[in-house]
């Protein structure tokens, strides 16, 4: 998909973001999918019917006006429920002439210049990381290669790898570089795959298009898992590469080892370089992070204020910056020059009296059996029911999304469960998640209840 439309549909939810409650844009809103631009009307799909009646109902016009703001051109939209977007799929070819450009490019550089190593915080927690990708930086499959970085969402593994490419693009003109989310290398296969047969020149130009490069970037690789045709065309991209001395940077939320359905072959090529993690920010960091980010963004608050967002944010640094643009929008709509400690505590108030109730794993767990009216016996026991599978694998899902916990510690929860059981509901969950079924309705009901 051309990434203008991509772009022209987050600015969409962005608006509309700013008119609605947060729980109704994450419920109703954000789970839509742009499946094409045809004849003046965007195409969406909605993950359920349900979905699709709510955003009719009470976004209709609201939607259109933010559609129609953003893409010149456009003048209406159309959404379907997965049925219809089925249908439509079987008679259309979504994106044709956009998604033909992009598996002919040879180089994608459309990294963000606000990410770069400059601006990068470094603390006790990323040192390690951020040197290993200075130094692959500075000369591409000399060192680290390949470089395996994860860690949690957040913590900075897509500003590393943006880094990385605009060093590259500034210093070292003469390489070709691709990025691409594990998504889009998946659709540009999968377009391969189903035009090849009338053109075959297609699945060459994919292959070309990424193995003809000096440094590849995967981000958010652990989505290859359970695609095993996927699975090889990346295994013989990764030694291509590889044999030919080429950099590859690959980004993941967690280690190969812990990647379910990855193919051992795959696992033993990303842990025959480097693998470094990312680890969540100590105080001292999230603090210099925000200051940071208010120097960069010209922000004029109180060093106290600062620490106060800081202390209240442990996980997520994107959170976090959010956080301090909400308190500085707040000093504004109030006509002040300088944001205060009480301007931070008014402007967050909404969300520390919901966060009171601190998580934990058992807050989740009657979270989730009060969704599903289960009992927390049958949660964690050995009942096999389709219904009380799925409360348990949603259960075990959001525990390692939303805790810091290892396997291990998850599985005795759960009744004394292997690390690779956890994984298996883990993974499984967060496929269906990513492929919008009903059960990420479900999850993000509960998100919605939790956070």
């Amino acid at each position: 998909m051309d990434n203008k439309i991509l772009k022209g549909w987050e600015n969409v939810l962005t608006r509309m973001a700013t008119d609605i409650s947060a729980v109704s844009f994450d419920l109703w809103l954000k789970p839509l999918e742009v499946i094409d631009l045809k004849d003046g009307a965007i195409i969406l799909a909605a993950p359920s019917v349900v979905t699709k009646s709510q955003v009719l109902k009470n976004f209709k016009d609201a939607l259109l006006n933010a559609i129609t703001a953003e893409f010149d051109n456009v003048i209406g939209f159309e959404l379907f429920t997965p049925e219809e977007k089925e249908e439509y799929l079987k008679y259309n070819k979504p994106f044709e002439e956009e998604i033909q450009q992009a598996a002919t490019q040879n180089t994608l550089d459309n990294f963000n210049p606000k990410y770069t190593f400059d601006n990068f915080v470094v603390g006790k927690s990323n040192q390690f990381v951020y040197t290993a990708c200075r130094a692959v930086a500075e000369n591409p499959a000399m060192r680290f290669n390949p470089l395996f970085i994860y860690g949690g969402v957040g913590l900075g593994k897509t500003h590393l790898l943006h880094a990385i490419g605009n060093y590259i693009k500034n210093n070292l003109k003469d390489k070709k570089i691709v990025y691409v989310t594990c998504e889009n290398f998946i659709n540009d296969y999968v377009y391969a795959l189903k035009f090849n047969s009338s053109n075959d020149t297609i699945i060459t130009n994919f292959r070309e298009k990424y193995r003809n490069v000096d440094v590849l970037m995967v981000d958010d690789v652990q989505f290859i898992s359970e695609k095993r045709a996927l699975q090889e065309e990346f295994f013989h991209t990764f030694n291509d590469l590889y044999q030919k001395n080429k950099q590859i940077i690959i980004s993941s939320d967690r280690p190969p080892r812990e990647i379910s359905a990855l193919e051992d072959r795959l696992k033993s090529r990303f842990a025959s370089g480097l693998i470094q993690d990312i680890q969540k920010p100590d105080l001292e960091t999230r603090i210099a992070i925000l200051e940071k980010k208010a120097a960069i963004e010209n922000y004029n608050i109180e060093k106290d204020a600062i620490k106060f967002i800081a202390e209240r944010v442990d996980t997520n640094i994107r959170e976090m910056e959010g956080f301090l643009s909400k308190v500085i929008f707040f000093s504004s709509l109030l006509g002040k020059t300088l944001a205060t400690v009480d301007d931070a505590q008014e402007a967050l108030k909404n969300y520390l009296e919901t966060n009171k109730e601190s998580l934990s794993t058992d807050r989740i767990i009657n979270v989730v059996c009060g969704y599903f009216n289960v009992t927390k016996d049958d949660l964690i026991g050995k009942k096999k029911t389709k219904e009380i599978v799925t409360a348990r694998q949603i259960c075990v899902y959001l525990i390692t999304e939303m805790m810091d916990l290892p396997l291990t510690t998850i599985g005795e929860i759960f009744g004394g469960r292997d690390h690779t059981t956890i994984i298996h509901s883990r993974d499984k969950i967060e496929e269906m998640v990513k492929n919008k079924t009903s059960v990420s309705v479900a999850v993000n009901d509960l998100k919605a209840m939790l956070e």
